[in-house]
């Protein structure tokens, strides 16, 4: 299986939230990730940076904001031309998903956590 460098945008340090349930299990199953959040801290041992450095070598952005919080992240997030972005429930965006479509971005309305555990990350 292909090791796919991964964003996790809404990562943070609470270990009862999903983002950081997903950063954990990405790093076990052998994908690099980026944590990348307002808070501060650590998650499986890479350090959460703020939405500021545009990485260029990203497979896919799995989302954990809620869509209220986007737009801020719309620019940050098309700059780093991901192949595909990840809509975890509760983070479904049309307007977010219609954006990447037009720069050829693949869109999935999914959950992280239930594609790595069936084998379809």
């Amino acid at each position: 299986m292909e090791n796919k460098k991964t964003i996790i945008l809404g990562a943070t340090p609470d270990s009862s939230r999903y983002a950081y349930l997903a950063a954990n299990r990405l790093k076990a199953k052998g994908h690099p990730i980026v944590n990348v959040g307002i808070k501060k801290g650590e998650v499986a041992g890479v350090q959460i940076e703020k939405p500021e450095t545009i990485h260029t070598d990203i497979d896919t952005i799995t989302l954990y904001v809620g869509p209220q919080n986007q737009p801020g992240l719309y620019q940050y997030i098309l700059d780093t031309k991901p192949k595909r972005i990840i809509f975890n429930p509760g983070t479904e965006n049309s307007e977010l998903e219609q954006l990447a479509a037009k720069q050829g971005i693949e869109t999935l309305e999914a959950c992280t956590l239930v594609l790595l555990s069936i084998g379809q990350y």
